[in-house]
This record gives C-alpha cells, sequence and structure tokens, in this order.
C-alpha cells in the first residue's frame, strides 16, 4: 500500500514482544541537560521507581546470600550460564553468555564472559550490599567476543554441551556457534562478522525470538513471524565427542562439523499459529514432544511423531499475546506461560481445556506489566520465575498457594504463591536464568534504554536460605543464635 500524505490520526497497537532498546549507556550524560524538557509525567515516574529501589537497596544484606550487580554499557536482551570450569573452597568459576544490541556504531557481538559465582554464606554483608548500580562488577570479566551478525535477541546454550550456543537475530535463520573453538575478535566498525558453525534454515519470514535446545538430545526448536514451528537436528554435525568433552577445557578445534556449506535443513515444519510465534520448549524427556506460545493467545503442544498438526491447542490460554512458555523438569504435566496481559499461568498438560479454551491449574498476578521471561527452578519443583516490564522478577511456589501463614507477616494483599521479589532492576527485566550447577542462584538482565539513559544491568544473586529452607529448620537456627547473644552478653 502507498503512504499517503497524511498520517492516520492513531497508529494500530503494534502486536508481539517489544525490541529492545539500542542505547549506549554513555549517552545518558549527553542527555540529562534535556530532561526537564520531558515533562512531569515522566519525572514522578522515574522518581517513584528510584524511591522503590533506594528501599530495595537498603534490604539487600537481609534478603540476600548474594549478590553482584555488573553496568553494561549496551544492552543485552538475554542471558545463560555456560559450563563450570572451576569449583573452589568459596567459589565457582563459570562460563556467562550476553551480548552487546548496539546502535551501528559498532559491531554486535555474543559475549562470552567469566564470572565467579560465590558460595552460600560465604559473601560478607558490607561485600553484598556495597555495591554501585553504575560500575561494573569485579565477578565478571569479558572472556571472548565473537562479532555477530545482527542484533542478539535471544541466546540458548544445548544442556549436553554448554559450549555450543544458538542465536536468534532477525532474520529466519538460527545459528550455532562452538564458542571455544571461535576466535576472539575486536569489535570494530566494519569489521567482518565471526563465522557462525551451523546455520539452520527453514523458516520462511524472520524468527526473532522463539528459541530452545533440546536437554535429552541435540535438537533445536525456533518460531517466527511466519506463524511456524521448525525443528531440526544438529546430531549428525556434532562430534562424537560434544557428549563427552569436559566442559571446562578448550578445544583446539569447532566440535561442530561444518555441513554442507554450513547449512542444515529442518526435520519439521509445524503450522497451527495464526498470528507470530514468540517462545518454544521442549518437553524435558524428549526431542519430538514440544510445545510453542504467540501473538494469537495460543498455547500448542506439539507430537513431530505423529505428524505436522497440533496435538492440543489451547485457544485463549491467556487474555492477549503469549510472551514465553517453560515446560517443568520435576513434574512433566505442568506447562507456565507469560503474557502480554501481566499474568503467568499454570497448565496441566491431562487437563488443558474447559469448553474449547484454556483451563490454568492457577493464575498468578504479580506483575503490573507484560511478562515477558518464565522459568522452572531447577532446585524444587514447586518453585519457578517469572521477569516483567516492570522491572521486577518474582519468586513463586505454587505450594504456597491457598496456605495461610502461621504468623501475620505476609501481607493479606500479597499474590498468592509468591514469595520472593527481586526489585534490583530498575526497567525491564528481558531474561533470566536459573543456575542449574549452584542452588537458588540466578542471573537476570535489564534493558535500561527506556528509563535510566540505554545499556544495561547484569545482576547474579542468590536470596538468603532463610526464605527458602523449613520453617522449623530456620527457627532452630534462629534460636541457638538469639541463645549466643544472650551467652555472650552476660559474659
Amino acid at each position: 500500500m502507498e503512504a499517503t500524505a497524511t498520517p492516520p490520526a492513531e497508529q494500530p497497537r503494534k502486536r508481539g514482544r517489544p525490541k529492545g532498546s539500542t542505547k549506549a549507556k554513555v549517552e545518558k550524560d549527553r542527555e540529562a541537560s534535556g530532561a526537564s524538557k520531558r515533562g512531569s509525567a515522566g519525572d514522578k515516574k522515574t522518581t517513584a521507581a528510584d524511591e522503590s529501589y533506594t528501599h530495595w537497596k537498603m534490604l539487600v544484606p537481609v534478603l540476600y546470600d548474594w549478590l553482584a550487580s555488573h553496568n553494561l554499557v549496551w544492552p543485552s536482551l538475554s542471558c545463560r550460564w555456560g559450563p563450570v570450569l572451576d569449583k573452589g573452597t568459596y567459589k565457582n568459576k563459570q562460563r556467562l553468555y550476553l551480548s552487546e544490541q548496539t546502535d551501528h556504531t559498532q559491531p554486535n557481538t555474543l559475549i562470552v564472559a567469566n564470572c565467579e559465582v560465590v558460595k552460600p554464606r560465604v559473601a560478607a554483608e558490607k561485600h553484598i550490599a556495597n555495591f554501585n548500580e553504575d560500575a561494573r562488577s569485579p565477578y565478571v570479566k569479558k572472556y571472548k567476543t565473537i562479532l555477530h551478525p545482527g542484533e542478539v535477541n535471544r541466546i540458548r546454550e544445548l544442556p549436553m554441551n554448554k559450549n555450543i550456543v544458538a542465536t536468534h537475530t532477525d532474520c529466519p535463520e538460527v545459528l550455532i556457534w562452538d564458542v571455544e573453538s571461535q576466535p576472539n575478535r575486536h569489535a570494530l566498525l566494519g569489521a567482518q562478522d565471526s563465522r557462525p558453525d551451523l546455520v539452520l534454515s527453514g523458516h520462511q519470514d524472520n524468527a526473532e525470538y522463539a528459541l530452545a535446545m533440546c536437554p535429552a538430545e541435540p535438537f533445536v526448536l525456533s518460531g517466527g513471524k511466519d506463524k511456524s514451528v521448525v525443528l531440526w537436528s544438529i546430531q549428525d554435525h556434532v562430534s562424537s565427542l560434544a557428549a563427552d568433552l569436559p566442559q571446562s577445557v578448550e578445544s583446539s578445534g569447532s566440535i561442530v562439523k561444518p555441513a554442507d556449506n554450513s547449512t542444515v535443513g529442518p526435520r519439521g515444519v509445524f503450522q497451527g499459529h495464526t498470528d507470530t510465534v514468540e517462545d518454544v520448549q521442549f518437553c524435558p524427556s524428549s526431542s519430538q514432544q514440544f510445545c510453542s506460545v504467540g501473538d494469537d493467545s495460543c498455547l500448542i503442544l506439539w507430537d513431530a511423531r505423529t505428524g505436522n498438526s497440533p496435538s492440543v491447542r489451547v485457544e485463549k490460554a491467556h487474555n492477549s499475546d503469549l510472551h514465553c512458555v517453560d515446560w517443568s523438569f520435576h513434574e512433566e504435566n505442568y506447562i507456565l506461560t507469560g503474557s502480554a496481559d501481566h499474568s503467568v499461568h499454570m497448565f496441566d498438560r491431562r487437563n488443558l481445556l474447559s469448553n474449547g479454551v484454556g483451563l490454568p491449574v492457577h493464575k498468578f498476578v504479580g506483575h503490573n506489566a507484560a511478562v515477558l521471561c518464565v522459568q522452572w527452578s531447577p532446585d524444587k519443583r514447586s518453585v519457578f520465575g517469572s521477569s516483567a516490564e516492570d522491572g521486577l522478577l518474582n519468586i513463586w511456589d505454587y505450594d504456597k498457594v491457598g496456605q495461610q501463614e502461621e504468623t501475620g507477616s505476609t501481607s493479606p494483599s500479597a499474590p498468592a504463591g509468591l514469595f520472593f521479589q527481586h526489585a534490583g532492576h530498575r526497567d525491564k527485566v528481558v531474561d533470566f536464568q536459573w543456575n542449574a550447577d549452584d542452588p537458588w542462584t540466578l542471573v537476570s538482565v535489564s534493558d535500561d534504554g527506556e528509563s535510566y539513559g540505554g545499556g544495561g544491568t547484569l545482576q547474579l544473586w542468590r536470596m538468603t536460605d532463610m526464605l527458602y529452607r523449613p520453617k522449623d529448620e530456620v527457627l532452630e537456627e534462629l534460636q541457638k543464635f538469639k541463645d549466643h547473644v544472650i551467652q555472650c552478653s552476660g559474659t
């Protein structure tokens, strides 16, 4: 349709997950002088957020066992744990994957970092509390830079070998990287992009976000704007060393065998959505069963063994676009979905529908903006996390739904099932991940481009174990501490 001279009075709402910003943190000072021109509404919103953040920061020594905050010059839309490199007495060394989403004044990058994860009950209170959110953390060090062809919208690692990662950008293909064999590059404008080890083709339009790698076998799953879900196997292109290679050891050459022209075609293309597919996830025990969600408000379950049509299609799983989905590793009947309607729904695949529409086991309502990411905890079957555009990362326990606290410490207005709220980010939390190698430890990242002058914030954190250990055990420890204090004061 040709453009008209007079634009329409009101643009239609753009469906789907919002794109990230490409504003660098260094632009913040340049814009500070113009802050007074933006109007009082924005100023009031920022002031309220600052007050909330200040209150949270005061509580950090009480709520957290460990926290590290790392300032990012450029925003990152994804963050993932890599392999553990070394286990020490007081901390572990581990890889971390993130990205730099730039404004094209320098290349977009996939970043491989080394991070130090402090073990439980090691960090001193003053070290937890005295961090500078505008500084880089000493716990996070850049190890390698890969020049990525296009913005990195999503990073996912192969669970059986976390040196192999997949990335999504604004194109139809999925890119596969063996990060240890990739050369370290300098992010210079005009430099040639790094070359992925494999390129997975099969989408007919851009596939920007929906991406998963299978825990059971080396399979990859993707969804895109073509309304399709695409499945690949990279089994034939990964050497037999991939599963057995010690992940803490660098390989001298790629452990991904290049296919013909380094391009791999799909095992299957699955049609059933009527709008963009926003997220996909494998059943944890199968490479042939998976699920997907999209802007058509549908949750669809698939089984590649029975064909390319949906096994179950859940209409109106939410009242708006669905942005994210996760399948429980502990209870394979339970599936989580997050939506632009601000809620998280938990579904039981044995009983998904009622009168043709979605019948969630429970609706978790504790965000006041679109939910962008959900993930089950690897440490406890009933616990999961959700992050949203409201800057919060909520930790939920569905076992607590309906339970009445014996004490009056819990606010009666607290959402059912919510037992911890990480409020350390000051803008939308675009991704997070539990650490499977370090219990109750998470990494989360926010895109700070809209409210705080650009860039992003990466945080590694662990809540105090007083919050999730059995109540009787915690009370016994506190009583011992009380008795110790009384004894010391009497001497």
